[in-house]
């Protein structure tokens, strides 16, 4: 019998489960933001340790602004988890961008940058899935490889993604043949709304995930009842919340992580509407503070403190 790719991922996990077994589990956790000087004091006042930044640093910075971020992190003993990049990866300005992202990570020393994965609108998803490859080995791994960063992807339903969900990664994982330059990473709240299973998501691609978003989503049923996932008068049924105020099943998604081995940076994303306005220029404001103190507090009931860079 040919063994299916869900059961060569999970045998997979056999040799990380076991090193998870016989070690504390220690995964960097931090928030994922906007980069200050002021925002960086306030993860590492928070006792965070670790960051990935999702703006607020040039791709064309000098050497010397560098230096001063560097000198900043050091100081608050934070590191940088990820980077993050948005747009279509099949427009030639996006990809522009993308390569000096990729080498501001070199510069930078950081190993990995989260995005979407790039789509073919109306094409089937195998067709998109070689688009992807053929762009991804021509456009960015020499970047990828010169600087040693690998391509995140994150499961955000948006039209420029296509790795969506177990389906979408299985999908590019295969084709792209256990490629260095790519993995996960994993967003459960995207799953949540989506009625697929963070937990059981986490499991099947524990090897290939290289960054964790920590964000919750509520599913608000009464709306559901009555007009359904489409319902006709537009209304949506489900909202981002700080880890803890939706429907994911954090004890189990955090025991799968560490059944897998995972050991790299878990942040915070504060997309939760109570906790707005989120920035006052590029710092954070007192209510965006408090979201983040309060999934922090949330948070410690599973993943133990780790030591500081």
């Amino acid at each position: 019998m040919n063994p299916t790719r869900r059961t060569i991922l999970q045998s997979a996990l056999a040799l990380p489960a076991v090193r998870a077994a016989t070690a504390h589990w220690k995964p960097k956790l931090g928030i994922y933001c906007k980069y200050s000087p002021a925002n960086m004091a306030f993860a590492a006042n928070e006792g965070f340790t670790c960051v990935q930044i999702g703006g607020g640093i040039s791709p064309d910075a000098t050497g010397e602004e560098l230096a001063e971020i560097k000198r900043t992190l050091d100081a608050g003993h934070l590191t940088i988890a990820a980077l993050n990049a948005g747009g279509n990866h099949f427009e030639p300005k996006v990809q522009e961008r993308f390569v000096k992202t990729i080498e501001l990570a070199g510069r930078l020393g950081v190993s990995f940058i989260g995005t979407s994965s790039g789509a073919v609108p109306g094409q089937p998803l195998e067709q998109q899935v070689q688009a992807i490859v053929k762009l991804y080995e021509s456009r960015y791994f020499p970047a990828c490889q010169q600087h040693k960063v690998r391509i995140l992807w994150e499961p955000w339903v948006n039209p420029f993604n296509i790795a969506t969900s177990p389906v979408g990664f299985e999908a590019l994982l295969t084709a792209f043949n256990n490629s260095p330059y790519v993995g996960i990473q994993m967003d459960p709240s995207h799953l949540a709304w989506q009625m697929i299973d963070p937990v059981e998501a986490a499991r099947e691609f524990g090897p290939h995930i290289y960054n964790v978003h920590l964000k919750d989503a509520e599913i608000l049923w009464p709306l559901v009842r009555r007009g359904g996932i489409q319902p006709l008068d537009k209304k949506k049924w489900w909202r981002f919340r700080l880890p803890g105020n939706g429907s994911i099943d954090w004890r189990g998604f955090f025991t799968a992580l560490a059944d897998a081995g995972y050991t790299g940076g878990m942040n915070i994303e504060n997309e939760d509407q109570f906790y707005y306005p989120n920035y006052d220029g590029p710092d954070f404001t007192t209510s965006f503070k408090e979201g983040f103190r309060i999934a922090h507090a949330y948070v410690r009931q599973f993943v133990p403190e780790a030591p500081r860079a």
